[in-house]
This record gives structure tokens, sequence and C-alpha cells, in this order.
């Protein structure tokens, strides 16, 4: 937010405690970007490792970043690829588990994360979007916020393409498997 903003980018984010952001979207997030959440301490070792065979074996690597390791580079670090930021990202992801209990962790992933364009939190992206706070957002509108996470500046969620539609399918198949307290922060 902070980089934008000195880039002179208008910024629209309202906080909203857990409690007040509907379970469907924690779930759908879950769903689409950490599936193993709530049975991890912060890494993914199975996604690492396979990011890293990828990588070894010059195949462009896909993603292996938690949830807790995407609130730390939002919340402490810049945005960009390399090894340096990886690094500081994995020591602070590991702070952030021994000290944040995982509700508090999705809390503030929800209330950070870019969901398009200078729009950050649920609570905002909810208002710009559908027009009503985070408490109100239904399944389908979940699936369709968390399907533009890996590019919220490419894909919206107000205006879907077939892509944003289709990956808000699939997510929406994933968060039937996602119990109800799993997000509400694994109680």
């Amino acid at each position: 937010m902070l980089i934008r903003a000195a880039q002179g980018e208008e910024m629209r984010q309202e906080w909203a405690p857990l409690s007040r952001i509907a379970p469907v979207l924690g779930r759908a997030v879950l769903a689409s970007e950490d599936q193993k959440f709530c049975r991890h301490f912060g890494f993914d070792w199975q996604s690492l490792n396979e990011a890293w065979a990828d990588w070894s074996e010059g195949r462009r690597a896909r993603g292996a970043s938690t949830l807790t390791m995407q609130t730390a580079k939002n919340l402490f670090l810049w945005p960009g690829r390399s090894l340096v930021r990886k690094g500081a990202e994995a020591y602070l992801a590991l702070w952030i588990e021994l000290l944040w209990p995982k509700a508090r962790i999705l809390e503030v992933y929800l209330n950070i994360a870019e969901w398009g364009p200078g729009i950050y939190g649920a609570q905002a992206a909810s208002r710009q979007f559908f027009a009503k706070p985070a408490a109100s957002l239904s399944a389908e509108e979940a699936a369709r916020l968390a399907a533009v996470l890996p590019n919220p500046r490419r894909f919206s969620a107000g205006s879907p393409s077939g892509y944003t539609l289709e990956r808000a399918a699939i997510i929406r198949v994933k968060m039937s498997a996602i119990a109800s307290a799993d997000a509400q922060g694994c109680r």
C-alpha cells in the first residue's frame, strides 16, 4: 500500500474484524490460495519442493506461498520476485506463525490483500464491487473475489472475464471441502 501511495495511486482501504467478514470469503480464499492453511506452520513443504523442482529444471515455478507467507510479504515487504525477498518472507512467516493465531493471520490477510487497483481489504472490495458490506457476501461473490487474487490489477471481481468466472466456479467446488471453522481461522 505504501509503495502504491508513494506512486500517487488512489487507495481505498477499510478494516473489518474477522467477525464482520462473511465466513464464505475465508473459505473461498483458503480454497483458492492455501488449502492446507489450518494444517501447516507457515510453510507448505510439498508445494515448496515441487516449485523448487520446477525451477531447478528450468520450468516456470508455480506459486508455493502460503497465506502466512503472503501476509508477511504484503505487510512488511516489497513486490517482486527475488531470493532475498523470498528469504525475508520465510523468516517473517515463521515469526507470524509463532506470534499470531491462525484467525489473526487470516484476518490481517483479508484486510491488507489487494482485490483490485488501489482496493485493499475485504470490506473495501465488497463495497466497491458488490455495494454491500463484507459480512453480506454470498458464496459466489466470495469466490469471484478470491479468483482475482493472483492478479487483482488484471482481473476484476466486479466485471469478471470468462477466466475469472471459470476460476470462481472451481473455487466454489473447492470451498465445500473447507470447513466453516477453517474459514474463521482454524478454531
